[in-house]
């Protein structure tokens, strides 16, 4: 499982990058818009995805990355249970998200 501290050592390497409470969650920023939080109690991420990226990640485990089951899934908002995925996809997904939300995209 990846750690919060390895997620922050990652995210701050992209240029920008805020870290901000969100309610009890940890938040990630790049142009003052959230692409990922981190849970420390549940040991999940949550990551904004365009739709295609969403089904993407998803398809790799639907059972430990999944739309959020409101409507902020349907707007690309994807949880990754990190107890159930390998750090690599982990990466992948942080920086897919960090680079669509920075590009103005997401």
């Amino acid at each position: 499982m990846i750690s919060l501290n390895a997620i922050r050592k990652l995210v701050n390497s992209f240029p920008e990058v805020t870290e901000a409470p969100h309610f009890e969650k940890t938040s990630f920023k790049v142009k003052k818009k959230i692409f990922a939080t981190y849970d420390n109690v549940q040991k999940i991420a949550c990551v904004k995805l365009s739709a295609i990226d969403q089904d993407v990640f998803s398809s790799v485990d639907r059972m430990a990355i999944y739309p959020v089951k409101n409507a902020w899934g349907k707007k690309g908002w994807t949880i990754i249970e990190l107890k159930k995925v390998k750090k690599d996809l982990v990466v992948d997904a942080l920086t897919t998200a960090y680079c669509s939300v920075a590009s103005g995209r997401n």
